[in-house]
């Protein structure tokens, strides 16, 4: 047999090299695609930043805030009458209130509360909806009617005023506010499930997994669970912003954490009253509650426009 010329093992291994790369373009996943996307995407980009900045900021305050800016809960009473309502400045950056503390500090540590609620509740609101969506979805029939009519008399009464309501059952803490917002907050991340499901459980591969023997776990946790989970992914991210002014509306309206422990909420509802003289005492952690829930606002956009699949690539 004739051994192949120079020329042609030259294009062959230009077709090989050539048929590589294509390989290459389709073994791309949907969440790298995903992630290269979101990288375009400057307000997403700038949304990731600012919320890894006021986690990094928030998570470790213990190291270096009160050595800087005082505690955030205790005043110095000998010093109130030359502490207490002073304007920002280089010492002060955000001012300090009524009792001489420094607004910076507890800014900061509310956003702990703020950031650690907007998580943990969003978090136990989206694996009831997972659950209860994935149920009324897969099996249909009764199940898909008592879910579905369940979230409908969630989502009949109004949200905030069903927080406020179990709040005074429940009692005020931190715990209490978990519970109550994550609790409430099903419905919405089960019919937006319920929706993505119906649609996946339509595809030759669940039948397929479902004539070779597969359990219903299996095909829901296998096949199902994630080709449906990009949009529960941008719900859910969005979702925390609203719990977080939620929390925020709690605390304003006295059910919320517990005093003297800070949140955005509370010191809004103390700055109210200074308005007039003092407005530093509400514009920073209205400032503080606005760019956060901004942030993931605009992630949330972000994710749903980078996990869109009938979207190509600039």
């Amino acid at each position: 047999m004739q051994e192949p010329s120079s020329t042609q093992r030259g294009g062959m291994a230009a077709k090989a090299e050539t048929k590589a790369k294509v390989s290459g373009a389709k073994s791309r996943t949907l969440w790298g695609d995903a992630f290269k996307r979101l990288r375009k995407n400057k307000l997403a980009v700038i949304a990731v930043v600012w919320i890894i900045f006021v986690i990094l900021v928030a998570v470790t305050a213990d190291l270096w805030a009160q050595q800087w800016l005082g505690s955030p809960t205790a005043s110095d009473t000998t010093q109130l009458a030359t502490t207490s309502l002073l304007p920002p400045s280089p010492e002060h950056p955000f001012g300090t209130d009524l009792n001489g503390r420094d607004i910076l500090v507890r800014v900061i540590y509310g956003a702990r509360v703020s950031l650690t609620v907007g998580v943990v509740a969003t978090s136990i609101s989206t694996v009831i909806g997972l659950v209860m969506g994935a149920l009324a979805a897969f099996y249909g029939g009764i199940w898909d009617t008592i879910i579905m009519r369940l979230a409908d008399v969630f989502l009949a009464f109004p949200y905030v005023l069903f927080v406020v309501a179990m709040i005074a059952a429940l009692g005020n803490g931190l715990m209490n506010v978990f519970i109550a917002i994550g609790i409430l907050g099903w419905p919405s991340i089960a019919r937006v499930f319920r929706s993505a499901i119906l649609t996946v459980k339509e595809n030759d591969y669940v039948d397929a997994a479902r004539a070779m023997g597969a359990s219903d776990f299996r095909i829901i946790v296998r096949h199902i669970f994630p080709n449906s989970v990009a949009s529960i992914v941008v719900y859910a991210t969005m979702n925390i912003g609203s719990a977080i002014l939620t929390e925020s509306s709690l605390s304003f309206l006295g059910l919320g954490v517990t005093p003297p422990t800070p949140t955005w909420g509370s010191m809004i509802q103390a700055g109210q009253s200074y308005l007039q003289t003092a407005p530093w005492m509400m514009i920073m952690p209205g400032l503080a509650i606005l760019t956060t829930v901004l942030a993931f606002t605009l992630l949330g956009d972000g994710l749903r426009d980078a996990l869109d699949v009938k979207m190509k690539d600039a």
